[in-house]
């Protein structure tokens, strides 16, 4: 990949799948990355797996070593209950896996951002829908969990910095200490390259998160050194650079009228703008859309913490 490249593909994302696109035009394999594809033509959801093996795959991808899966559901924002179901199965199935089984672990669900904010509110909206289970363990115990296939869920939306003027790495630090979980899951809204995966994609992974870094607005990373307790990391990308909308359109139109790549290349870096860069977009069906998705990832991770008896079994 040579400079004019790497300048029209270094635009902000969260996914790994859309760091992993950006080297499309590389005959060769990226050394330390594994990327496995799947379809299911039926529910036309599409599953893609990274997994970045060892530093050389970590510097090359600008992501830590581990499994990112990406699940993208074109309608998942829509309303069609039947099409949320497998998105929810999907969900349970790679928090599970990611998680190296869940039977007599307490898991701990942080729902980041802000609640104020719709496009930033996909983490407190997924704990408001949780079925929380830790206070039901503690006073009722163990044989009442087991008879009920439910393990040890417990929630906080630790809010924003300008909110609370601590950091969710502080926060989370004390609640771990307290309370002692065995996994973290986090849910963060993210931010994407492309505007089609908006509201459209679900990433899992199990290397923890830096909140707002595909914003531009880093802060303290969750990840199993910083907090010392296993961190898997959900998100949906609900917003996208303006930038990377304006260049895009831009590039598209260059290429089409026939300009070389460093034309391109030329012409898009005189335009760069910061203030443009600075701006972020979300569909104008934001509201609806977090509600729907939040909803269908809460019922994966109920799911996999609480898989409550049928009335044939009870």
């Amino acid at each position: 990949m040579n400079d004019n490249t790497r300048f029209l593909n270094n635009r902000r994302t969260d996914l790994a799948l859309e760091e992993r696109e950006s080297f499309e035009e590389d005959d060769v394999e990226i050394k330390g990355v594994v990327l496995e594809e799947e379809y299911d033509e039926e529910q036309n959801i599409k599953i893609t797996r990274v997994e970045i093996k060892d530093e050389r795959g970590a510097e090359a991808m600008r992501k830590p070593i581990g499994t990112y899966i990406t699940i993208e559901a074109p309608d998942i924002a829509g309303a069609d209950e039947g099409y949320h179901e497998p998105v929810s199965k999907l969900v349970a199935k790679y928090i599970e896996e990611l998680a190296r089984g869940v039977e007599g672990k307490h898991v701990l669900v942080a729902g980041l951002g802000n609640r104020s904010l719709t496009a930033d509110a996909l983490g407190p909206q997924v704990v408001d829908n949780l079925f929380v289970t830790r206070h039901l363990v503690r006073e009722f115990g163990t044989e009442f969990a087991k008879r009920n296939k439910m393990e040890s869920m417990s929630a906080i939306s630790p809010g924003v910095m300008g909110q609370t003027g601590m950091e969710s790495s502080e926060i989370l630090r004390g609640i771990i200490e307290e309370t002692k979980p065995d996994i973290l899951v986090v849910i963060d809204a993210l931010a994407a390259r492309s505007v089609s995966r908006l509201n459209t994609t679900i990433q899992i992974t199990d290397t923890g998160i830096s909140p707002g870094a595909g914003v531009g607005n880093n802060r303290n990373a969750l990840n199993e050194e910083s907090l010392g307790v296993q961190v898997i990391a959900l998100g949906v990308p609900t917003v996208v650079d303006a930038a990377t909308i304006v260049q895009d359109r831009m590039e598209e139109a260059l290429r089409k009228r026939g300009f070389s790549e460093q034309e391109v290349y030329q012409f898009l870096s005189e335009m760069t703008d910061q203030d443009v860069s600075n701006m972020f977009v979300t569909p104008k069906n934001i509201d609806d859309s977090i509600k729907r998705i939040s909803y269908t990832i809460s019922e994966g991770i109920n799911s996999v913490f609480y898989k409550a008896p049928t009335a044939a079994q009870s």
